[in-house]
């Protein structure tokens, strides 16, 4: 028995949103009392944050800011326009000059930080290919589950699937280790400090 496809049945398909109408929405009220991110065209809700992730992005926050000085923006929980269907908003973001240098959201970082307890699927996956899409050169993901800091560099098309993007490196480390950001490599924090 043969099966007959009838071309004028159309297959679903996900209706991606774009930056533009994902602000539109916001304006209309549509995420009131949530939080909300556009990622890879799809609106994404986030979980509540507990104590410990609130924590660790204000901590991770302040020693990137006592590390690097004023020659760096470092950005608590702001959005980045990556591309048309994508703004996320990564717990930490580090740029060049200060924030009196920019007029509209940064459409990329040096490096991101993304802490991650109940978001770590997201985090590892999702969000990996976005930044990585958008050349940002360093990725951190504060593990809360594992008590680890993984870190991702050099960022590149993927050789095994066309036109999607990953990092070459990446590495895990624990309390006890030490890292240091590719944009200062002079400036070292403990990751027992940031896991803290």
């Amino acid at each position: 028995m043969s099966t007959i496809l009838d071309p004028t049945i159309a297959e679903p398909h996900v209706r991606r949103f774009t930056r533009d109408e994902y602000y539109r929405m916001g304006e209309l009220g549509w995420f009131e009392g949530q939080r909300v991110q556009l990622l890879d065209g799809e609106i994404v809700v986030m979980s509540p944050q507990k104590w410990r992730h609130a924590s660790t992005i204000d901590r991770i926050a302040e020693l990137l800011r006592s590390r690097l000085g004023d020659r760096f923006w470092v950005r608590m929980q702001l959005p980045l326009n990556l591309d048309d269907l994508s703004e996320p908003e990564p717990d930490v973001s580090v740029l060049p000059g200060k924030r009196e240098d920019f007029h509209d959201h940064p459409t990329t970082a040096l490096l991101v930080v993304e802490v991650a307890d109940s978001s770590l699927a997201i985090d590892r996956n999702r969000k990996t290919k976005l930044y990585a899409a958008a050349g940002i050169p360093e990725y951190w993901i504060i593990d809360l589950v594992h008590d680890a800091l993984e870190v991702f560099r050099k960022p590149q098309e993927d050789p095994s699937r066309p036109g999607k993007f990953l990092y070459a490196e990446r590495s895990v480390l624990r309390p006890g280790e030490m890292i240091s950001p590719l944009l200062e490599p002079a400036a070292t924090i403990a990751v027992a400090e940031i896991l803290a």
